[in-house]
């Protein structure tokens, strides 16, 4: 096997073998290469195949912007991942890495068959192609598109990798480690501010990795490079961050981080993370990202062996890797000609560099003929040759703007370079604007919306010393910025590779050009003809030739491919750029697992488990558990011998004959407060507020803007501008998040402050007729008898010694109190209240308990009675609607035709005809069981429970006409029988009069 290996270059510690496999066989690396400078080392070029046409593809890029290599690479046991791009993988011992989308083998595929079909698989092919016979879609072509999509091969098995997550802020963050992006950090670390410097590659150093011939102030690059980042690490207020990518540019400076941990070794610690998301928030950001390499758009640039010339200067300097004995060059840049003058100096035989600007600088020209390699101007190509591997480029002299007669110059690479483009990925995210340049024929930052300032290439800054100088002057400028007073330093800087360059939209071709294909999106398999395809078949905004075309819509997001698509689409519409658009940038910059963005939640702690300050409590008691949103709620608490139904009606009989004490802590409460809280009160809650008395509670119900119901809760009021509103536990974050955005779009005039207390309360309900007699002992500061503490009234007071807000309201229609206390003391106060209770047979209860407590009195649940389809009409709650006021969220609504006409459904109760039966929830509910199927439903029932006190079943349902239908009997059709029930139209079942709970 032929080794591309150049000895003793490269910053690969050539000391250290590595082995690794790809496709089965084993092959030989070094400590410190990537997937990608292995493979080519070992003169490997083909490394998959594309999406559409199945045809071979090597290596492009050297970094994250690689459309091709992408692979499936395994780490052992659990540790698959498909997708992976070699130039990004580091190698490590043992890896395993494998092509995708191939069968039987990468060399022979059977699906490269599509390569000669191209006619059915143009731009858009999936809108056209298989509209005929309509019935095939279902049963054949839908399951052979599934079949076909996709790259890589999920993963069968669990992830038995762990992933971290850490918040983090800095006055200055850096996103970028080349040139800009060390001088910036510099520059802010020497001022004294707090400084994060994060590059997703595996060192830092940027282009000065790739360029080493470069001289800064006296020093070769590489050594002033060690120079910089050691002074860095001297710095205790600067953090160096390597193997980090910024995703995501969020609203405020926020920053979301992508660390790789332990990919690149090659046994990491078994409590190590494999990765770790960070959120950053920076006072002011650099970005440094530098500019893409674009690759020239010509017939046949797809082959493998055909990459970008700054690539292939990449894996020459940085890993020491030829990418080919004989490659020629085919640019319009002259940056690609100090790549052909490295790989000369390092042995290599450049066939050619075809140029096709007419003229270039004579010192380019001059070296190059120097070095016996052959300067070919005003040329361009038309097409390559090589099955698997790129053997030779057709080269043709332009002749009236037309290519002349051809030429084949033999070649095992072809390195190509169509000029550089400021890399605003992340400038975009946070809907900054960008200015189109015409003399760079580049998209720069434009209009900012953040505290950010970009430097370097990023705004079309080329050459070292430039971007030296800008990046020090960014991190001068971002440390100020955020408070310490800084000064740029200035270098020099000798054997500079500054450059210039032409824009090409598209190099012409010599064959037809229906059978031309000059490929934009590698990995799409996009061409220019399917981007002129898409503009002759209507399609006028870049957005919409985007789609159409799936052009940018890869794995690199279009990194590649975007500019050399837009600049197609402008050509072929007659306009300038600007005109036709520029696609949106997202989040996440490039590719990121799921582990990632999950961080702790797996398993056990997949979703966050909300406890009560009482939970440890109820746990040692031996309660059962369930979970309600995201809280872990006591279910019930069964003693020895008792099963789920035994212990339920333990609990009520209990609160129904002495008193019951239940964990209500998980309630959602938010604080109201204002000059205008009552106004904000008046305009979200159906019910009036104006003239509730402080000291007063009231029963809130609230709607979205369909006039159905979202939540409700008795809410009271504590003073003239605050109010205790409490939600339901699982509408907490919902109800809150609708009150925001109603402030602060609707009513942002309104003095009003929103605060979730939520986890700030531990809450105590005490139920049943002997609450007063526990509770009041404890009180202080206000008098709770019948008289001067009413049925839904508020105090704050001091409870048992502590902090308290008192409410005198109930959910299970018994006298009841519920205590807020401080969460820390919650545990204490039940403590108490419990070994007091003993006297009075005091017995704890849960959601199951409270559950039929509830809907005994016909009180419902948001969510398990409502379905979000109810109006308060329909749920029997029309008196909760203040009839004077003016508006409300929602009220509109309710006067549609269709929610006031018949045939709605509405909340009834329901009553078995065999009273010891009892429904299951979500049961469907018909009039007539001997319908033909499928049959007419009615409704459904929501709530369903055996009532201790009433002896019997009783259920809640919603039926259509429901109240209309009082007294008949409907049909509830089970798998083994159907069972008949009575509609009641009250849903009180217990305790109609409210005798008790003004006991």
């Amino acid at each position: 096997m032929t080794s591309y290996r150049l000895p003793n270059r490269g910053r690969v510690d050539h000391r250290k073998s590595v082995r690794f496999t790809f496709d089965g066989k084993s092959y030989q690396g070094l400590a410190g290469d990537t997937l990608a400078s292995a493979l080519l080392a070992n003169g490997v070029h083909l490394m998959g195949r594309s999406f559409k046409y199945h045809r071979p593809r090597g290596v492009v890029s050297a970094g994250s912007d690689e459309p091709n290599a992408l692979m499936g690479t395994r780490r052992g046991p659990g540790r698959f991942e498909p997708n992976t791009r070699a130039t990004i993988q580091e190698l490590r011992a043992g890896l395993e890495a494998t092509s995708q989308n191939r069968w039987p083998s990468l060399a022979f595929d059977m699906g490269a068959i599509n390569d000669n079909m191209g006619s059915l698989f143009s731009a858009g092919f999936y809108y056209k192609t298989f509209m005929w016979p309509r019935s095939f879609w279902d049963r054949v072509y839908e399951p052979i598109i599934r079949n076909a999509a996709g790259l890589g091969v999920s993963p069968t098995e669990s992830d038995a990798d762990t992933y971290a997550s850490r918040f983090h802020h800095t006055d200055v963050l850096v996103v970028g480690a080349g040139p800009a992006g060390l001088a910036a950090a510099l520059a802010a670390g020497r001022a004294g501010a707090s400084v994060m410097l994060v590059d997703e590659n595996a060192e830092p150093g940027g282009t000065l990795l790739s360029e080493p011939s470069v001289v800064i102030d006296g020093k070769p690059a590489w050594d002033w490079l060690a120079q910089a980042l050691a002074e860095l690490a001297g710095l205790p207020n600067v953090t160096v961050m390597t193997r980090t990518t910024a995703i995501g540019y969020y609203h405020q400076n926020l920053v979301g981080l992508a660390q790789r941990l332990t990919d690149h070794l090659d046994t990491a610690p078994s409590d190590a993370p494999r990765e770790r998301m960070w959120k950053v928030r920076a006072r002011e950001v650099v970005l440094a990202q530098g500019a893409l390499e674009k690759p020239l758009v010509f017939d046949g640039n797809d082959r493998p062996g055909v990459m970008l010339a700054g690539a292939a200067q990449t894996y020459l300097n940085r890993f020491g890797v030829k990418v080919g004995d004989r490659p020629a060059i085919v640019t319009a840049h002259d940056s690609a000609w100090h790549a052909a003058f490295d790989l000369a100096d390092a042995g290599a035989k450049p066939v050619a560099i075809v140029d096709v600007r007419p003229a270039v600088d004579t010192a380019l020209t001059d070296r190059a003929r120097a070095l016996g390699i052959e300067v070919l101007l005003g040329r361009t190509v038309t097409g390559t040759s090589g099955r698997l591997r790129v053997k030779s480029l057709r080269v043709n002299r332009m002749e009236g703007g037309k290519p002349g007669a051809p030429r084949d110059i033999g070649c095992d690479a072809v390195l190509m370079c169509g000029g550089w483009t400021p890399c605003l990925h992340l400038f975009s995210h946070t809907q900054s604007k960008l200015a189109w340049d015409e003399a760079l024929q580049v998209y720069l930052p434009g209009k900012k919306t953040e505290a950010v300032q970009i430097a370097g290439a990023g705004r079309g800054l080329w050459g070292i010393a430039s971007t030296l100088e800008d990046g020090a002057t960014a991190g001068a400028t971002a440390a100020r910025d955020a408070g310490h007073d800084a000064t740029a330093q200035t270098h020099t800087v000798t054997a500079d590779r500054t450059g210039s360059g032409v824009t090409c939209k598209e190099l012409p071709t010599d064959k037809d050009p229906g059978k031309a294909k000059a490929f934009i999106d590698f990995q799409n398999d996009v061409t220019a003809k399917d981007i002129r395809l898409a503009v002759r078949e209507g399609m006028r905004s870049i957005e919409h030739v985007k789609r159409y075309t799936t052009n940018g819509m890869a794995t690199d997001q279009g990194k590649m491919s975007n500019v050399n698509g837009l600049m197609i689409a402008s050509d072929a519409l007659g306009k300038a750029p600007p005109q036709v658009g520029l696609t949106t940038f997202r989040p996440p910059y490039s590719p990121t697992t799921f582990g990632t963005f999950a961080g702790y939640h797996k398993d056990a702690t997949f979703e966050v488990t909300r406890r009560t300050p009482i939970d440890g409590w109820a746990e040692a008691n031996g309660a059962a558990f369930e979970p309600v949103a995201l809280w872990r709620r006591a279910w019930y608490f069964p003693k020895p011998g008792e099963d789920m139904h035994a212990a339920v009606s333990r609990e009520c009989r209990a609160a129904r004959a002495s008193v019951g004490i239940f964990d209500a802590s998980t309630l959602g409460k938010i604080e109201v407060t204002g000059r205008d809280a009552v106004t904000f009160m008046e305009r979200m809650y159906t019910n009036p507020w104006a003239k509730l008395g402080v000291g007063r509670c009231r029963y809130g119900l609230l709607l979205g803007e369909d006039g159905f119901i979202r939540d409700d809760g008795v809410i009271g009021r504590l003073s003239a501008d605050r109010f205790h509103v409490t939600t339901t536990t699982g509408g907490a974050a919902r109800v809150l998040n609708m009150m925001e955005d109603y402030l602060q779009t609707e009513w942002p005039d309104l003095k009003v402050w929103l605060t979730s207390t939520t986890e700030q309360w531990a809450t105590i309900a005490l139920q049943g007729p002997n609450a007063r007699k526990l509770l009041e002992p404890f009180v202080e500061g206000i008098d709770i008898s019948a008289e001067a503490f009413p049925h839904m009234a508020v105090a704050e007071c001091t409870v048992a010694g502590f902090p308290a807000r008192l409410f005198r309201i109930s959910f299970t229609g018994e006298l009841g109190f519920e205590v807020n206390v401080p969460a820390r003391h919650g545990l204490a106060l039940w403590e108490k209240l419990m070994a007091a209770g003993q006297q009075y047979d005091i017995c704890p209860y849960g959601t199951e308990t409270m559950h039929v407590l509830r809907a005994e009195k016909g009180y419902i649940i948001v969510g398990q009675d409502t379905d979000g389809t109810l109006t308060p009409d329909d749920a029997g709650l029309t008196w909760a609607i203040g009839k004077a006021k003016r508006d409300f969220v929602g009220k509109r609504s309710l006067a549609r035709p269709d929610m006031v006409a018949k045939g709605r459904k509405q909340l009834v109760g329901l009553l078995t005809d065999d009273p010891k039966v009892v429904l299951q929830e979500g049961a469907q509910i018909v009039a007539d069981p001997s319908q033909p199927k499928p049959m007419t439903m009615l409704g459904h029932v929501t709530s369903s429970y055996w009532s201790d006190a009433l002896g019997r079943s009783i259920a809640m349902a919603v039926v259509v006409d429901g109240r209309d239908r009082d007294g008949q009997t409907l049909h509830v059709p089970m798998p083994d029988r159907t069972i008949t029930a009575k509609v009641v139209k009250s849903t009180v079942f217990y305790d109609p009069e409210n005798t008790r709970i003004s006991a």
